[in-house]
């Protein structure tokens, strides 16, 4: 082999060998930031999601005070009546038995 053609070899060797590491720093460059576009996404995402898990609970506590409240008032309404309506028939009693007897 000729010096020449030997030369011609390594040139050309050299030649592909720097291409391929240009590329592949290049394919190394746009996978991270694929990568991190990726990761904002999913935070994003995350994100979203946890905002809207918080707005339903905060809709469903509301929603169930609201109707524990409405239970105890109606409750204690209805218990309210009937305290009075026993204390009223005691208080009959009561008046029955000391009017005098005619």
């Amino acid at each position: 082999m000729s010096f020449g053609k030997c030369f011609s070899r390594l040139v050309l060797l050299v030649a592909i060998t720097s291409t391929s590491f240009a590329v592949a720093q290049e394919s190394a460059k746009q996978d991270m930031k694929d990568a991190g576009h990726d990761t904002k996404q999913a935070a994003k995402d995350a994100g979203h999601g946890t905002k809207q898990a918080a707005k339903h609970t905060g809709r469903a506590v509301k929603t169930g005070t609201t109707k524990t409240g409405h239970a105890v008032k109606k409750t204690s309404k209805s218990a309210t009546h009937k305290v009075a309506h026993k204390t009223s028939q005691g208080a009959q009693k009561v008046e029955n038995k000391t009017q005098p007897n005619q």
